[in-house]
């Protein structure tokens, strides 16, 4: 966007911040009605074929005007199938933390397979990864009818306002451990949107070549530690897993900040590795925790809650600041002080972690 579409920085990230607005209401709705009224497999069918004819018409629009709305109808779409995904799969398991790593990291090995492709084709300023992307999602709206069938398991019925939200998510916001933890989930967004919004684009700048298959490697970092969770959980405590992730996401700022393509290119590559750290100790861990904290008639709910807390409440504040940093230290001549930029995540990254050492319980209540 800020090389193809020559979208400014803040425009960039009010683009990203359309995926923050729609993790703030679609996760948590369609959440709702898979525990309440739909099976599992048509939501996503549904949602993976509407987002894949989205995202192909968007491919064609070139106008700031045009582009933002339709970007936000498509991230309404598509948002909601990560939360879904992850509850229909512990919906099907015995050990979510034995069995969902080892499940999930699919996933990461299809986002590097992407990233790789997208790389070899030197496609990063094109058009093109948003048509692979529309052409993936209608064939995961077919695939998603195979999937087995998993119906609401809540109270079927929508009568009021309090069956709609459930009882049950306000009185698990009333134990501390799981209060600290989504007000952590929810500032950590803040540096995550620096990541996703800038990252490649930062890359990409300095002069690194191939930046998309580069960022990959973050993934192959986030597949090892995925498969390594489950041993982790023997030996560290949940207080400490996530504590180590959350210090992650600072401090891969701070060695993208001192890190240049000189004698600083190991920090760079450092920083793109501790991606695995960052999001497996933080956003996985939490989903296995709660899986274990929450009961079974409000799973997807919860998905979905913890996906507006994270993805929109402090995405929306992550891609929002981030636009207006990157647009604060933006030269004349559209380059960027990128050195002063990571600062800003790193700051908030530490300040994060500290604050969910300090507050959450070693030994929460039964």
């Amino acid at each position: 966007m800020l090389q193809t579409l020559a979208f400014s920085g803040r425009q960039v990230g009010l683009v990203y911040s359309g995926m923050a607005i729609a993790a703030m209401v679609s996760p948590f709705v369609v959440g709702v009605v898979a525990d309440k009224r739909v099976a599992s497999e048509r939501l996503l069918s549904f949602l993976h074929l509407a987002g894949g004819l989205t995202m192909l018409f968007l491919s064609t629009l070139e106008r700031f005007a045009w582009f933002y709305p339709l970007f936000l109808l498509y991230a309404l779409l598509v948002i909601p199938t990560m939360a879904l995904s992850t509850a229909f799969c512990f919906h099907h398991i015995r050990d979510g933390r034995r069995e969902f790593p080892r499940i999930r990291v699919w996933g990461t090995a299809g986002w590097v397979l992407a990233g790789l492709l997208i790389s070899w084709l030197g496609a990063e300023e094109t058009v093109l990864p948003m048509r692979i992307s529309a052409v993936a999602s209608l064939v995961l709206g077919i695939y998603a009818l195979s999937l087995p069938h998993t119906p609401p398991r809540g109270q079927r019925g929508i009568k009021s306002i309090g069956d709609f939200f459930g009882d049950e998510i306000l009185a698990l916001l009333k134990r501390r451990n799981i209060a600290v933890l989504v007000i952590a989930l929810a500032g950590i967004a803040i540096p995550a949107g620096f990541y996703y919004s800038f990252t490649n684009s930062f890359l990409t700048e300095i002069g690194m070549e191939g930046a998309a298959g580069k960022m990959a490697l973050g993934q192959v970092s986030e597949i090892f530690f995925m498969l390594t969770l489950p041993f982790v959980f023997r030996f560290l405590p949940i207080r400490y897993i996530i504590f180590i992730g959350l210090c992650a996401w600072g401090l891969r700022y701070a060695l993208f900040s001192f890190g240049d393509l000189g004698e600083g290119l190991w920090m760079l590559y450092f920083g793109i590795l501790l991606h695995g750290v960052a999001f497996n100790f933080t956003m996985l861990a939490t989903q296995i925790y709660l899986d274990q904290a929450v009961p079974v008639s409000v799973r997807s709910t919860t998905q979905g809650f913890i996906s507006f807390l994270s993805q929109g409440l402090g995405g929306l504040t992550g891609a929002y600041l981030a636009g207006e940093v990157v647009e604060w230290f933006t030269y004349p001549d559209q380059t960027h002080l990128w050195s002063s930029i990571w600062l800003v995540p790193a700051g908030v990254g530490i300040a994060v972690a500290l604050f969910f050492l300090l507050g959450f319980k070693r030994k929460p209540a039964p």
